[in-house]
């Protein structure tokens, strides 16, 4: 939030001045007030108004409870005493506010006024009293709807229209792999325009919550750095959630946040109604599963625990789970947050390398021997895929990853961990 605005000029009787701000006595109050400043001017007047060579550059510096944001601009010409005309205005911010989007403002406020200047003297002219005139105006309307609206449009003259606007500044997206399944949280067919980018516009058919993002890079046809900053970009704006690849062999376990869905039936009722199953059509009939309460889901949940794949659990309740999208289940608790994916992830211990090195030795030995070509063959395949592998097996790498990254199954997956040597497997 804006807490003032103020334009200054040089004066070349008084040196840097206070023309105008809002509000009225909040930087440089008069002898009457009893208004403490929110930034004692005579103090800071030397950033405000600086030497030459520190204009045309953002200044921002910080007194113990606020924040300022100038761009000052001298312009010379033999029509200005002393032949230089020296401005700033300036915005004042909360300390801790964020400021990077009110930097865009303050660049485009003093760009705007050096060209109005250089024009039609427009800031030169103004003959109005402190706190009056059009540039106490232009001050007055933007604090107010840049505070209440986050942009303005004020008119200046015949030719010139002041246009601003405040864009949200979002924290950096979280980190994006492979591997992550990207689950969008508004519908993005309908912020779709015929002008996006053309990676964007083939990403976005293939987004549903079920697809990895180096999935949708093969559906798409498309780079996977070019997919992964689609996808990054939507996952800046709030556009998307990242969820984890969806498997029967996947283990789920419920955090303490459980609580809070055993208490509110209204969070029920939306799971009862995102996790049912569409209406099935049977010749000329339309068949419909009977709803789940929230009772049922809520024993559901409390039955996920570790060590249990998602495999087990349907099987043990087959009878309610068969009534309701598994997958949709899962992602729901996911989604808010009292449900947590158990992940495997794979660690080589020390022996392994030593009977990594016995297949290269033996087949080494084995080449010379044209019998053995076939053999040399699987041989080389082999070792080819433990060291693949091997680089995976630092107990840093889940099994998603490792899958994604091999385009292979868990089922593979395992045969290979399997061939590789003494590898323990642990889940956290």
């Amino acid at each position: 939030m804006i807490r003032a605005i103020f334009f200054s000029i040089f004066d070349v009787h008084e040196g840097p001045k206070v023309l105008h701000q809002v509000p009225a006595d909040s930087i440089a109050p008069s002898n009457k007030s009893s208004q403490t400043p929110l930034v004692h001017f005579p103090s800071v007047s030397s950033y405000i108004i600086p030497r030459p060579e520190y204009c045309s550059k953002l200044i921002t510096f910080c007194t113990p409870a606020h924040r300022v944001l100038c761009q000052p601009v001298c312009l010379h010409s033999s029509t200005y005493p002393r032949n230089a005309y020296t401005f700033s205005i300036a915005l004042v911010l909360d300390a801790s506010t964020p400021f990077a989007s009110y930097a865009t403002v303050t660049l485009k406020l003093a760009s705007l006024l050096q060209t109005l200047e250089e024009q039609s003297r427009f800031l030169s002219r103004d003959t109005s009293a402190p706190n009056t005139g059009k540039i106490y105006a232009l001050c007055e309307i933007l604090l107010e709807d840049l505070n209440n609206y986050c942009e303005s449009m004020i008119p200046i003259d015949d030719s010139n229209t002041l246009n601003i606007k405040l864009f949200p500044t979002y924290p950096p997206p979280p980190p994006l792999f492979p591997h992550h399944v990207p689950l969008s949280t508004v519908r993005l067919e309908s912020l779709t325009d015929p002008n996006w980018d053309l990676t964007m516009l083939r990403v976005l058919p293939h987004i549903n919550g079920i697809n990895s993002v180096k999935q949708i890079s093969l559906l798409a046809d498309a780079d996977y750095k070019l997919v992964r900053k689609a996808i990054e970009h939507l996952l800046y704006y709030g556009c998307l959630l990242l969820l984890d690849i969806f498997s029967f062999s996947a283990s789920y376990a419920s955090t303490a946040d459980l609580a809070s869905f055993v208490e509110d039936t209204d969070m029920q009722e939306e799971c009862a109604a995102y996790v049912a199953l569409p209406p099935v059509p049977n010749n000329s009939k339309v068949l419909q599963s009977d709803p789940i309460s929230g009772f049922q889901l809520v024993e559901l949940y409390l039955k996920l625990r570790q060590g249990q794949t998602v495999k087990s659990f349907y099987v043990d309740n087959v009878e309610i789970v068969d009534r309701i999208d598994i997958r949709r289940f899962i992602t729901f608790g996911v989604i808010k947050g009292f449900l947590y994916r158990v992940h495997r992830y794979a660690i080589a211990t020390s022996q392994t390398s030593r009977r990594k090195r016995e297949p290269k030795i033996k087949s080494k030995q084995k080449a010379d021997e044209p019998t053995a070509a076939e053999f040399q063959i699987d041989a080389t395949e082999s070792e080819r895929h433990q060291l693949q592998l091997g680089k995976f097996l630092d107990g840093t790498h889940c099994f998603d990853e490792i899958c994604t990254e091999l385009m292979i199954g868990e089922r593979e997956l395992m045969r290979r961990l399997k061939a590789f040597g003494d590898v323990q497997i642990i889940c956290r």
